[in-house]
């Protein structure tokens, strides 16, 4: 009971209104504001990387498991939080990057994917069978989800028990019914949540493939159900979550000793609706592109401050990084253009600066874009916005900066900015309050 994760949802269980902030983001400085968060809070932190994020070949940010825990650790150092205090989760761990392949080809591949998250020190373990890979049958039967869930399950456990230097079991996540990470991608109807029969037979499914594989003490490991709350978030709307519509869900999970529900998409709900979430049991509130759409507003409010401030100042370089972001995600649209394109080219061109979906946190590590950005904090850290500015684009950071509770330098102001996201959940989950 030594982890945070399970010390906080047993006294969920015994009726405390307290959940867990799950940090979906691979982003520096969405981790750093995250660790900061967690400080003022005096407790823990749980960062998680997606399946297409990190995997064994190094996924879309370039890192293989071991490599995003280092990465996490390197900036706890730097930002003086103990790592002894971070929590490593792996989301939506299974075929999904493999879908194309055939059922034995995408698991075999999942099973070393999740080998090396657990070898790397991940404790907490998504595992997601419930997509089809070639071949599968339309639709895929939970029933055979659930046995690739288990089969995955047994990989994590050798991996585990070949690594005498971790010392907790993995914590385990069942189910999903969400789509895939990021937000949907199409038009958002009449959203309704998961049936409660639905969560009830996912349970009893993945119970039974657990234990005919000799997995008891692992199933007893598994804290949560990820289930469809009725939330979510699109291009350009959010649908905002009604208690009321999960009332049956909420009932159902009473039922099991030790399990919680995992909320996925969670990203832009209001902080009653994400409390209301916690007292029915969608313990585990997750966010991801929530932080980076704040981090992307602090960076237009600075380039914006930058421009009025400094330009033409003699032997001042502007940064451009609006300009530059956007020449950049044109150049380059594989991750947005499945998503940006309805309407005219105004209308995409908005999209790509200001969705909800936030394709632009797909872009920080570009190159180009980071040498712009270090120009802009460069400029602003020489040459301070004056507080007429500040207060004109960021006005929650001026008045921390008036009552000497924050620093004007560019990097205080972009993570305070998404920290206005991060004391938003740390209050939903009993751990804070709000900025």
């Amino acid at each position: 009971m030594n982890n945070p994760l399970r010390q906080i949802l047993a006294a969920h269980k015994k009726g405390q209104p307290v959940g867990i902030v799950s940090i979906c983001s691979a982003n520096r400085f969405a981790v750093e504001a995250a660790m900061l968060q967690a400080k003022a809070d005096g407790g823990s932190v749980l960062i998680e990387a997606t399946s297409n994020q990190v995997d064994q070949f190094g996924g879309y940010t370039g890192m293989n498991p071991a490599q995003f825990a280092a990465f996490v650790q390197e900036i706890a150092r730097k930002m003086d939080f103990s790592f002894e205090n971070v929590v490593l989760g792996g989301d939506h761990l299974g075929p999904n990057v493999w879908q194309n392949e055939t059922a034995n080809s995408a698991l075999a591949k999942a099973r070393e994917q999740i080998r090396a998250y657990v070898a790397a020190g991940f404790g907490k373990i998504h595992l997601d069978t419930s997509m089809r890979c070639a071949g599968d049958p339309i639709p895929l039967p939970p029933a055979i989800a659930a046995e690739r869930a288990a089969d995955l399950c047994r990989a994590a456990e050798s991996a585990f028990g070949e690594n005498s230097a971790l010392k907790n079991p993995p914590l385990y996540v069942i189910g999903t019914e969400v789509p895939l990470p990021g937000g949907a991608q199409e038009e958002l109807g009449n959203l309704e949540p998961t049936e409660s029969e639905d969560a009830q037979r996912t349970i009893a499914l993945t119970r039974k493939a657990f234990l005919e594989r000799g997995l008891e003490a692992a199933w007893e490991r598994v804290i949560a159900l990820v289930v469809q709350p009725g939330v979510e978030f699109g291009d350009a709307a959010v649908v905002e979550y009604r208690r009321e519509k999960a009332a049956a869900l909420s009932r159902l999970i009473e039922q099991y000793d030790t399990l919680v529900y995992e909320a996925h998409s969670t990203d832009y709900q209001a902080g009653e609706a994400l409390r209301q979430m916690v007292e029915d049991h969608f313990a585990i509130l997750k966010v991801g592109p929530g932080l980076t759409f704040a981090l992307r507003e602090a960076v237009f409010a600075l380039a914006e401050i930058e421009k009025e401030w400094l330009a033409g100042k003699k032997g001042i370089s502007l940064s451009n990084i609006r300009e530059t972001i956007d020449a950049v995600m044109r150049e380059n649209p594989r991750y947005w253009q499945k998503h940006y394109n309805k309407g005219s080219e105004a209308e995409i061109a908005f999209a790509r600066r200001f969705s909800y979906s936030d394709r632009v946190r797909y872009y920080w590590p570009n190159p180009r874009i980071g040498q712009a950005l270090d120009q802009l904090v460069w400029n602003l850290k020489t040459y301070p916005a004056p507080p007429a500015l500040l207060s004109q684009y960021l006005p929650l950071q001026y008045r921390a900066v008036r009552e000497q509770r924050l620093i004007n330098d560019p990097l205080h102001l972009i993570r305070h900015k998404i920290m206005e996201v991060t004391a938003v959940y740390s209050a939903a989950a009993g751990a804070g309050k709000p900025l």
